[in-house]
């Protein structure tokens, strides 16, 4: 026979071996609260179809540095991460509840992002969080090469979909800051599809490879694959081991490319010889300050937008 409950008795407690109903999508040791602040699930603590595919995306991403960040604090107490063109720093609040609240007091991560509003909401939320291991700076992230408000040496460095030449910035800080991990994610490449297209008329007359870039569509694809080889290489040149992958969960963005470096100390020659001969087999021998090696790193970083 069914019990009722008396007029003004509270509630009976939840049975706690009825999972939560997001268990399913949510990690343990995520903050409710802390996804509802960055309105990945709304206040009534559901999730939307728009909110699941972000958090699913940031989810991937974080299953692929967490093994980077446990590599590092094997070998030290401390870990400093800085995430490029940071925007709402989703990544950045998600990684410090789920890994970095839990480290030494001297862990922290460093988000780098150009529009102010965005910086001061997320020092407000970090704030109201208590999340005390987390720091904004409104800079580029050309400018944070220079910097003084970050620190000698980072340990990881994130670049997601900064744009255009901001990868090749967040590629140059890591380098600068003798980073042990890079994870980039490009985005609207398009300086190296200039450069092939204004000097196609001459390419054309010497090589017919040059066919791969002659129509426009084909120059613009070619390019932006063009420019992750020449990284890749770039970061070979330094001595880092180099994985290239897709970013499987990211099906609306055509952007869908993952490059993971960790440095090795790997040979150097070979990496910086390829470089300079597609360099110079392309007509791009214009680009080699952008893609650097070792022996001709620029004296200075120019000013890009992130």
């Amino acid at each position: 026979m069914k019990k009722h409950r008396k007029a003004g008795a509270p509630p009976a407690p939840e049975r706690q071996d009825q999972p939560h109903p997001l268990a399913a999508e949510i990690r343990p040791g995520q903050s409710l609260e802390l996804l509802k602040e960055l309105h990945i699930l709304t206040r009534d603590g559901k999730l939307n179809q728009d909110s699941r595919r972000k958090l699913k995306q940031v989810y991937h991403l974080v299953q692929f540095i967490e093994p980077l960040l446990r590599q590092v604090l094997a070998d030290q107490p401390e870990i400093r991460l800085v995430d490029h063109g940071a925007g709402k720093s989703y990544l950045g609040f998600i990684l410090y509840d789920l890994f970095f609240k839990d480290q030494a007091p001297g862990s922290h991560i460093y988000g780098i992002e150009t529009r102010d509003e965005l910086v001061q909401k997320s020092e407000e939320l970090a704030a109201r969080l208590g999340f005390a291991g987390m720091s904004f700076l409104n800079l580029s992230v050309a400018e944070s090469i220079t910097s003084e408000r970050l620190p000698e040496q980072i340990d990881v460095v994130t670049a997601l979909h900064a744009c255009n030449t901001a990868t090749d910035d967040a590629i140059h800080f890591a380098l600068k800051k003798k980073a042990r991990f890079i994870v980039l994610v490009p985005c609207c490449q398009a300086e190296v599809a200039s450069v092939l297209k204004k000097n196609k008329a001459r390419s054309l007359s010497r090589d017919a490879l040059t066919e791969i870039w002659r129509h426009p569509v084909h120059t613009r694809e070619f390019g932006s694959q063009l420019t992750n080889v020449l990284r890749c290489l770039q970061l070979e040149a330094h001595g880092y081991q180099v994985t290239v992958t897709e970013l499987v969960g990211w099906e609306h963005s055509m952007k869908n490319e993952l490059i993971v470096a960790s440095y090795q100390n790997l040979p150097r020659r070979r990496p910086s010889e390829r470089l300079q001969a597609v360099l110079q087999s392309l007509g791009l021998e214009e680009l080699g300050e952008r893609f650097f090696t070792e022996a001709a790193e620029p004296k200075s970083a120019e000013p890009a937008a992130s």
